[in-house]
């Protein structure tokens, strides 16, 4: 992709660290063998904050934006978030559907020029659980159940983000047409980690 620089893969991990202030989140190229490539992105989000914006940067300096992820209340009216390049153009955005998601996580994905992708838990009965588990008084204990998103258009399969298992949220993002930014393929998973249930 030309605006996306060095965005040309379709295979990429997502890392998540919690620290103290603030969460970091590292997006690095998944190579053919399935080892780790280079590090493509980096962003912080901080606790508390009462609108979201993620602004993801070339790397853990912070001196150079790549793009950023905003709440549409920040730019004007309507839920969800868009998906801004580091020259102010709009990407893409998405949303999550309120209703849909009581018992199925459920998040709608728009890129210009491309129809909607709608993007649902894959394992149903890991979805219920998880909602057992947010009724039940374990606030220290994370869900640690590994819980992955399949993007349709039209029922062909256009994008996954698999989490991994491990302490730490780690997430596979596998984009599977052309076409698809994969800033905003990114941007979905991060908002899958971070948005997802406020």
């Amino acid at each position: 992709m030309g605006s996306a620089g060095q965005w040309t893969g379709r295979r990429f991990t997502v890392r998540q660290e919690n620290r103290l202030k603030a969460g970091r989140y590292t997006v690095s190229e998944l190579m053919p063998d399935g080892s780790q490539g280079e590090v493509l992105a980096c962003a912080e989000v901080k606790h508390l904050s009462l609108k979201e914006k993620i602004t993801f940067h070339a790397d853990a300096s912070g001196t150079r934006v790549l793009f950023t992820i905003e709440e549409r209340g920040l730019r004007g009216a309507g839920g969800g978030y868009d998906v801004w390049d580091a020259e102010g153009d709009l990407v893409g955005g998405f949303e999550e559907r309120e209703i849909a998601s009581l018992v199925r996580s459920t998040w709608v994905l728009d890129e210009p020029g491309f129809p909607s992708a709608v993007g649902r838990e894959r394992n149903r009965f890991v979805a219920v659980l998880r909602r057992v588990w947010d009724f039940l008084p374990l606030d220290l204990m994370p869900f640690l159940w590994p819980y992955h998103f399949d993007f349709e258009t039209g029922g062909k399969q256009v994008l996954k983000v698999d989490r991994k298992w491990g302490l730490r949220d780690r997430y596979v993002v596998d984009i599977l047409i052309p076409g698809l930014d994969p800033r905003l393929a990114v941007a979905q998973a991060v908002a899958l980690d971070t948005f997802q249930d406020r």
